[in-house]
């Protein structure tokens, strides 16, 4: 499995070995705009809602619909949380695995085979079960990584970071055209999956919730443990093999770590994109590259960024609402632009 040079340069000392003040000042600072964004979240909405509300809200009342309002967005929060946190995890993992800054579980796929598993489970099999329909998820997220991988390391060079970023895209226009070569003809069922289709955590209620977490846990707590291997992968295959890291097994565990991720993210909120790519490339600028402090601070910054941007789109369009799977687009597509840009990735 080795990976080409052209992919994102090896970490130098500098980046490497920020101060630890340094880093748990901006960890600090990435709990308070979370929390800030989190309070945003509940307060901003479709109807306004006083600071009253919220606290009677908070305090087990509904009478009026303001208060009803406060309690229905706690749990879409809590999901967009989750979500963000999963999707800005994967990233980072699969960018680690893949020595690529191109990777994102939806440029590489990833989440189109998600959803294409969900759709087809649904569509054919009336999948229903929530922990079922996760399962299938994930089934197709790895699927189609490791056809992605499988087709970028064709030819000459390997998995070169151009070669991933076309294939994914292929792969993931083709999931995307499938999904909705099932829908069409089911009008019953694609009015329920239109909005699902775009991504976006309005539906959230407390046992979606309750059932994504495990899952979310186990793959966060796989992606955790390699974070030291991760480290290794930066330095290059053969380096790492010669400080005795196993880069076989790092990169298998790792990916299982990611797609599990990907997998249960789509499953109960739809295919977002980008998040998995702008978020670690923000906080390398904050934390430096060291894995075990990337990871937990991408987390963080990915749960603010899916909060922000739903606050975002409740806001923009009132009355209606604009989908997160939307709004990250508008900050993902420039900012994939600029990375291709930096990385010198001239064939795109």
């Amino acid at each position: 499995m080795s990976v080409s040079v052209r992919s994102a340069p090896p970490p130098d000392a500098a980046t490497l070995r920020r101060p630890a003040t340094v880093r748990l000042l901006w960890l600090v600072t990435g709990l308070g705009v979370l929390a800030a964004l989190c309070a945003a979240s509940v307060a901003f909405g479709v109807r306004e809602v006083s600071f009253g509300d919220i606290l009677a809200a908070l305090g087990g009342d509904t009478e009026t619909i303001a208060q009803a309002a406060v309690v229905k967005r706690i749990p879409r929060t809590v999901l967009a949380i989750l979500v963000g946190a999963a999707l800005a995890l994967s990233g980072a993992t699969m960018q680690a695995v893949t020595r690529n800054p191109l990777a994102d579980p939806g440029i590489l796929g990833v989440s189109g085979g998600a959803s294409l598993a969900v759709v087809c489970g649904i569509a054919f099999f009336g999948l229903s079960d929530p922990s079922l329909t996760m399962a299938v998820a994930i089934g197709g997220a790895a699927v189609a990584a490791v056809f992605v991988y499988a087709v970028g390391s064709l030819g000459r060079g390997g998995a070169t970071p151009l070669k991933l970023a076309l294939a994914g895209a292929a792969a993931s226009a083709a999931f995307m055209s499938l999904v909705s070569a099932v829908l069409l003809p089911r009008v019953d069922i694609m009015e329920t999956f239109r909005f699902w289709q775009i991504g976006g955590v309005g539906g959230a209620t407390w046992e979606r919730i309750g059932a994504v977490v495990p899952v979310l846990a186990a793959g966060a707590l796989v992606c955790a443990l390699c974070a030291r291997g991760m480290n290794s992968l930066a330095l290059g295959d053969d380096l790492a093999t010669g400080l005795g890291e196993n880069v076989f097994r790092t990169r298998v565990i790792a990916s299982a770590g990611a797609v599990i991720l990907c997998g249960a993210a789509t499953a109960v909120a739809g295919p977002i994109g980008f998040v998995g790519l702008v978020v670690p490339h923000m906080c390398r600028l904050l934390v430096g590259t060291d894995h075990r402090w990337l990871l937990p601070f991408s987390t963080i910054a990915g749960a603010a960024l899916l909060v922000a941007a739903d606050v975002v789109g409740r806001v923009v369009a009132r009355p209606e609402e604009i989908a997160v799977g939307i709004v990250t687009a508008f900050v993902g597509a420039p900012f994939f632009i600029w990375i291709v840009r930096q990385q010198k990735v001239r064939e795109l």
